[in-house]
């Protein structure tokens, strides 16, 4: 079967046997992945929660696995990553993608704005390390902010799901109850399981306090009202014998890090960024030129990512997320150096793949794009 789909594109050639079939109904492929959206619902304001059915292809996710969904937005296909927030292991074959638009950003307004039932994206399988291990840990503490809650709600809810006996506590900031999606969720969830504590942090004081919520859902809290030691203790006193998931903006994560950092407990806390923290491109200090060789084009360094300086000069590369998370937008450096903008390491192995959006040249350099 598979050498006959291989001759089939060779006689397709140069456009894959997939190009073909979308012309006859969008999500008939062989080999690339689509997904059909079945239902939208704006459960939070500047929120939308995308039901998707996944082609034959889909083999499932792991709770904190993300996937990268595809549309095409005037003409340009872009990218990028989104966790699913519904529990592993479902048996009906469908996927939850809940997306906070951006201001500023391209596919999370389009897709707040024009994702309908019956629209067909492209999908990739799920991946990620950032997942809840088999066995489960006896306790686990959840921590997120902002949209960063997508990843460990889908392990709150696989846990719910496996009626999980261990203790576990899920603590999320946001910036008001109003723009929390997934209430209902976490209400069923505190109702049934009297083992899982979640407490929900606010910068504000919400105007109306429910005070039959089965959750803990405070403005203030007790200590500086930011993540620190006392609210660790707080929320989860068991924490040094926990396994930790951490997921949300720079701010939240680096004081968690710094917590489990000072107290040597690196191996037991879990993290996934979704956003790319990096110093801005100092052209004054930048040197050298970067050589495209395939496309015959060159520039001078000014600093910026390879990616950037790539479109820079006219040329349109591969990407998707542009945050070194789904590899898009990997090329291969034939010679010079490169930082990591993410690890501040550079490298100078000639003929090695590097990640365009997050690298930037060290003087001369030739990438094969």
């Amino acid at each position: 079967m598979v050498d006959l789909i291989n001759l089939v594109q060779t006689l397709t050639s140069p456009h894959p046997l997939d190009r073909y079939l979308e012309l006859v109904r969008p999500t008939l492929t062989l080999r690339d992945m689509r997904a059909e959206i079945t239902r939208v619902r704006h459960s939070a304001p500047g929120s939308v929660t995308l039901t998707l059915r996944p082609t034959r292809q889909w083999k499932g996710h792991q709770a904190g696995q993300y996937v990268q969904l595809g549309v095409v937005i005037d003409g340009v296909r872009h990218t990028r990553c989104y966790s699913p927030v519904n529990p592993e292991g479902g048996r009906d074959r469908h996927i939850e993608l809940t997306v906070k638009a951006h201001p500023g950003g391209v596919v999370s307004p389009f897709l707040y704005h024009n994702a309908v039932p019956g629209m067909v994206v492209d999908l990739t399988p799920a991946d990620g390390m950032f997942r809840l291990p088999e066995p489960r840990p006896e306790r686990l503490l959840l921590i997120s902010g902002g949209s960063g809650i997508t990843p460990v709600l889908s392990m709150l809810r696989t846990l719910a799901a496996e009626s999980h006996r261990g203790e576990v506590v899920f603590l999320h900031y946001a910036k008001s109850p109003a723009v929390l999606p997934h209430r209902a969720e976490l209400d069923a969830i505190a109702r049934r399981h009297p083992n899982f504590r979640i407490e929900l942090r606010h910068p504000h004081r919400p105007e109306r306090i429910d005070p039959g919520a089965p959750w803990i859902d405070l403005a203030r809290p007790k200590g500086s009202g930011y993540f620190d030691y006392d609210e660790l203790e707080r929320v989860a006193p068991w924490f040094a014998d926990a396994q930790t998931y951490v997921c949300g903006p720079q701010s939240l994560m680096d004081a968690v890090r710094k917590i489990y950092q000072a107290e040597q407990w690196d191996d037991r806390l879990h993290t996934e960024e979704f956003t790319l923290s990096v110093a801005a491109a100092d052209a004054a200090r930048a040197h050298g030129t970067v050589n495209f060789s395939a496309s015959r084009v060159s520039a001078e360094n000014n600093g910026a990512t390879l990616l950037e300086q790539a479109e820079s000069a006219g040329l349109s590369p591969e990407y998707g997320c542009r945050m070194g998370i789904c590899f898009s937008c990997t090329a291969v450096r034939r010679a010079g150096c490169t930082r990591n903008l993410r690890t501040g390491e550079t490298d100078s192995d000639p003929d090695q793949p590097i990640q365009l959006c997050i690298s930037a040249p060290v003087g001369d350099v030739d990438i094969d794009i």
